[in-house]
């Protein structure tokens, strides 16, 4: 009988943990600063990355790629956000990798705005493992990548915070950013809740999270979808666009 009863709880462990949702998002508070956290784990969940619809214009919005998802009828949108820096045509302004066909082209060289601000990087990702990777290294390792985003500037870089950040720095945005695991199996994409500056975001990542590589997606125009924890936001003028989808 115990031996029964055993089997039977494995299983019931199996079941529960097979049916659980896709991503997780929760809420967090840092130094005065709230944040919302969508923790992906790359080795099952369906990370995704949208930039212009079957007609060849862009989504643009949170909305229009969650009314996409649920019309193919399969799967449902669990998270979105905006995936980095683009143009006034929604072009990005770096690499990006969409199912493994490239647009756009890597930039290494320093230059004008905070994607100029070097280093930047590359959030790269695919068969079940991700990286966040400084732009020249990516470019040295010639990485494969089956969805990729570069934008900029790194956030925290090796464990350290990009030398360019200063404690009590004035310029302060809602910003959104991702950071990787030491192990590469998960991703946690931040949102700010109120305005704060690079180095106490960067701070959240390498303090509250863990993570040894992070890097800005954007700041100002950051918005994020996700109904679980009650943040609906579907607006947006977006270049590419990231998401879970289950």
């Amino acid at each position: 009988m115990r031996g029964v009863l055993a089997a039977l709880t494995i299983v019931i462990l199996i079941v529960a943990t097979g049916s659980g949702q896709a991503a997780s998002c929760r809420e967090d508070s840092y130094r005065g600063t709230d944040y919302a956290i969508c923790e992906v784990d790359l080795t099952r969940d369906k990370l995704r990355m949208w930039h212009r619809q079957s007609g060849g214009s862009p989504f643009y919005a949170l909305g229009a790629v969650a009314d996409a998802v649920k019309a193919g009828g399969a799967a449902q949108l669990v998270f979105a956000m905006n995936a980095g820096m683009y143009h006034g045509d929604r072009e990005p302004v770096g690499l990006l990798v969409i199912d493994g066909q490239p647009t756009g082209r890597l930039i290494t060289s320093d230059g004008p705005g905070n994607f100029g601000l070097l280093p930047n990087g590359v959030f790269c990702w695919g068969n079940g493992r991700g990286s966040v990777v400084e732009s020249r290294r990516f470019k040295r390792k010639k990485q494969k990548c089956r969805y990729a985003t570069q934008s900029g500037p790194m956030l925290v870089i090796g464990g350290r915070l990009h030398p360019r950040f200063l404690k009590g720095g004035t310029s302060k945005y809602v910003r959104n950013g991702v950071g990787v695991s030491r192990n590469g199996k998960r991703a946690f994409f931040v949102i700010s809740k109120q305005r704060v500056n690079f180095f106490d975001f960067a701070q959240f990542f390498r303090k509250r999270l863990k993570t040894p590589n992070a890097l800005y997606l954007d700041g100002n125009v950051s918005r994020l979808y996700a109904p679980a924890i009650g943040w609906r936001d579907r607006g947006g003028l977006f270049g590419p666009i990231l998401g879970v989808v289950e």
